[in-house]
Formats: structure tokens, C-alpha cells, sequence
């Protein structure tokens, strides 16, 4: 599947905060990218503009394109609950996601890839699809190959001072961990103001 491959720092720029990529270097030019982006002055946006800022904001948090992104909005459109709510945790439970909040890799891209060469096991098989949601329950395993267990360790050494999400179980010695329960808005924390998303959606 086809995936934005370009510089996250960029995004962050773009939108005035930090999406994903270098904290380092969007500290340093904290203004938008382009020519005139040290110069010019971020222009007052429409509602619309606005709207289609946040959604664009978190589909580049979790690193997936608009056709993915509008196949979650109408599974969350279909489960009974607050939509937003529910797209979030759709997008926050995907397995990459979830390989990189346990700390097994210091970025959501090297946990994609970890699942995409068959790095990871969930429930004690082999999984190599990223977009797969998690469940309550599900146990999250790296594989007993050197190779696999080099990459967890390393980007546990990587993220030792992140902190794992209260919904997540994590053994970091013998790398596994567990899905204890669907987060809530609130632990997920959402960067973005997921109600404009919807109504963006719904137009």
C-alpha cells in the first residue's frame, strides 16, 4: 500500500505543531515551510480551512493516507458512541501503533516496519499487517529471532524515558505486552480537535 514517505518535520511546520518528525528541528525554524516561510504570516483560515487542517493534522499522526483514514470515519460512524471518540481509538489501537507505544520502537514508522518484516507476533502468530485493530486481550509478542529481538531491544533503550499508556501492559525484559483496555479520550490525547473532523465529514 502506497504511504507518505516525506519529511515529518515538514508536516509539523506546516500546521504549527509537533505532529511527528525532529522536536530539535521544528524548534529551530518554527515557521512554515517554503520561501516565504520565514517571512510571511500564517493567514486567518475559513472554518472550513480550519476543519480540513485538523483532519490532516491526524491522519499524519498515525501515518495513514485519505482513503484509509475515511474507511475508519465509517466504521466509527457505525458503532454506537461519540464518533470522534471512536475514530481515535481506532487510529490509537492499530497495531503499529500499539508496537510504538509499548516502546518497542522510538518511531511510529520503525514500528511499521517492524510488523511489516514479521517482527512481531499477536496472540502468539505471525502479523504483518499494520492497519490491524487491537482488541482488549491481545498479546503482543517479538519474535524469538536475534534479529527481531535486537530491533525491540534497541528501541527500548531508545524510549526508556517515554512513558507507556496506562492501557498498555509491557514486560520490556521479555519483550511482550498487552492490551489491557480500549483507551479513552482523555490517555489518548489527541493533538488535533477531533469534533471539527466530523463535522468536516458530515458536510
Amino acid at each position: 500500500m502506497a504511504r507518505y514517505t516525506g519529511s515529518l518535520t515538514k508536516i509539523s511546520r506546516r500546521y504549527g505543531i509537533l505532529i511527528a518528525g525532529s522536536p530539535k528541528s521544528f524548534e529551530r525554524k518554527n515557521y512554515p515551510p517554503g520561501m516565504h516561510g520565514p517571512k510571511g504570516s500564517r493567514r486567518k483560515l475559513s472554518d472550513y480551512a480550519i476543519a480540513l487542517a485538523e483532519k490532516q493534522k491526524l491522519r499524519h499522526q498515525y501515518g495513514v493516507l485519505e482513503r484509509q483514514f475515511r474507511r475508519y470515519f465509517q466504521l466509527a460512524l457505525r458503532k454506537r458512541g461519540v464518533t470522534g471518540e471512536i475514530l481515535l481509538q481506532l487510529l490509537e489501537t492499530r497495531l503499529d501503533n500499539v508496537v510504538f507505544r509499548m516502546g518497542f520502537a522510538k518511531t511510529l514508522r520503525a514500528a511499521r516496519q517492524m510488523v511489516g518484516h514479521g517482527h512481531v507476533l499477536l496472540n502468539g502468530h505471525k502479523a504483518t499487517i499494520s492497519s490491524m485493530n487491537l482488541k482488549a486481550g491481545d498479546k503482543i509478542e517479538i519474535k524469538e529471532r536475534q534479529k527481531s529481538k535486537s530491533l525491540a531491544q534497541r528501541g527500548v533503550e531508545l524510549t526508556q524515558i517515554v512513558t507507556v499508556p496506562d492501557w498498555l501492559l509491557v514486560d520490556k525484559d521479555k519483550l511482550t505486552g498487552t492490551v489491557s483496555r480500549i483507551p479513552s479520550r482523555e490517555e489518548i490525547n489527541p493533538v488535533v480537535n477531533e469534533q471539527l473532523v466530523v463535522e468536516l465529514y458530515s458536510r
